[in-house]
């Protein structure tokens, strides 16, 4: 029973990853579609390939983070540790499908904390929650959109100060094609990023269902990390149109320039976030970066109503996955015991 409730765990953790990268897959392409660099399918092939290749670089940092950093382990047996991981999953998952439905850009990484929060909770109460973990991540939901905000600002800066003499008709020419490189690196770092979240839930699940001593993506767990760069790589070739919609075109105007701006500055940020392995959320970086470059020829160029609906639903991410997930703890609990 144990194993194949690990397996169903599994299978969820992968379809997490996939809905992740569907769900996000605008934070990779809005900028490119809109300006018209590629087509949406061009796009999201681009985005998909470059988030498979963060499987090759930047190790398991973040992955340690989330599966040993949120909750304490050693305080759930394997048949306890695995119903609050399901439980994490379905809250994160939930969430996804109403923000992707409401057509906001929201953390898929947040809803899986906020879920394994939750879920941690219901089951052991607040000794559970490794409490500076939490909220080295919750500081970062306002310092990852400041950071990509305040990046994006000075890179658009130099980048006017540098193209001031340049033509307008060569100059966007020029930044379409530097586009497909910003583009691809931010995809990049994107997949190294949050694939590595789920990496470091599977690890867990692996390690309860006894299939694994200790918690470890090296040697026969291998097959963790490719797994879930795949499934995130996949979910990003779907694409996630409604999402796009609102990342393109209803923050503030984007162009060629400053999609360039917009994807480098928050490339720069999510790379040195996950080499030090913090979880920050791609999704609240791109977001900044792109209310960034808006700012700079002027802030009435950013439309402030839809930037204050984007940063409620940040802030509302962790508590509403964590009420779901502690209700699902609840229910999982209540089923196995009637068997």
């Amino acid at each position: 029973m144990e194993y194949w409730f690990m397996v169903g765990v599994i299978a969820v953790a992968l379809a997490f990853d996939f809905f992740n990268g569907f769900h996000d897959a605008a934070n990779a392409i809005a900028t490119i579609v809109v300006t018209k660099t590629l087509n949406p399918a061009q796009a999201v092939v681009l985005a998909g390939l470059a988030n498979f290749l963060g499987y090759f670089t930047f190790g398991v940092a973040v992955a340690k983070t989330v599966g040993k950093g949120v909750i304490d382990i050693k305080l759930f047996p394997g048949e306890l540790l695995l119903p609050v991981l399901a439980s994490a999953l379905l809250g994160a998952i939930l969430w996804n499908i109403i923000t992707w439905l409401l057509g906001l850009p929201t953390s898929s990484s947040h809803a899986l904390i906020g879920g394994l929060v939750g879920a941690a909770l219901a089951a052991a109460g607040p000794k559970a929650v490794i409490a500076t973990g939490v909220t080295t991540i919750v500081e970062f939901i306002v310092l990852a959109p400041l950071l990509g905000g305040i990046a994006a600002i000075l890179l658009t800066n130099v980048v006017l100060a540098l193209s001031r003499k340049a033509k307008p008709k060569p100059a966007a020419k020029t930044f379409k094609i530097l586009q497909l490189f910003s583009a691809s690196v931010y995809a990049f770092s994107h997949g190294t990023n949050d694939a590595q979240k789920t990496m470091g839930i599977i690890a867990l699940a692996l390690v309860a269902g006894g299939v694994s001593p200790d918690f470890s993506l090296v040697g026969p767990n291998q097959w963790v990390v490719l797994s879930c760069y795949s499934a995130m790589a996949l979910g990003t070739m779907m694409g996630g149109w409604r999402i796009v919609r609102t990342m393109g075109t209803r923050i503030t105007k984007i162009r060629a320039m400053e999609g360039f701006c917009a994807e480098t500055a928050s490339s720069a940020v999510m790379l040195v976030t996950a080499h030090f392995g913090i979880p920050v959320s791609t999704t609240h970086v791109i977001a900044g970066s792109i209310m960034g470059v808006g700012t700079v020829e002027r802030a009435a160029g950013v439309r402030w109503v839809t930037a204050r609906k984007i940063v409620w639903a940040w802030f509302l991410t962790i508590p509403f996955a964590a009420t779901v997930a502690a209700l699902s703890f609840l229910a999982i609990k209540l089923i196995i015991g009637l068997f």
